[in-house]
């Protein structure tokens, strides 16, 4: 038994059409059935981004992060950096946010 009555518990009984139709669901999303029935009652809606595939965000990722320190240290070696280094760093940055939006709408799964 709980020390602090902090939380409520609620029995539901479910026709055997609907309970498979929550399992399958639940799955479908991941989630056990009990956490996917608490969060679409409080949240009326399940939002699911599976990154399989994050290989190519962690490649732009690290490109960006080298191409970041390199201008770090030429801008302290010698007080400045080159037009042609920062729009090499642009490009970079902006591949990963194509790579990332494109990520977000492709591997949504939404339930409601």
């Amino acid at each position: 038994m709980r020390k602090y009555k902090l939380v409520k518990e609620k029995k539901v009984t479910y026709p055997l059409d609907e309970w498979h139709e929550v399992e399958r669901q639940a799955a479908a999303m991941s989630m056990k059935t009990g956490t996917y029935i608490r969060q679409i009652s409080v949240k009326g809606q399940i939002v699911n981004c599976n990154f399989k595939d994050v290989t190519a965000v962690m490649n732009a990722l690290r490109i960006i992060g080298k191409n970041i320190n390199q201008l770090a240290k030429k801008a302290n070696e010698i007080n400045s950096i080159y037009a042609e280094d920062y729009e090499n760093f642009k490009k970079e940055y902006e591949k990963i946010c194509r790579i990332l939006n494109r990520s977000a709408f492709t591997n949504r799964s939404t339930v409601a």
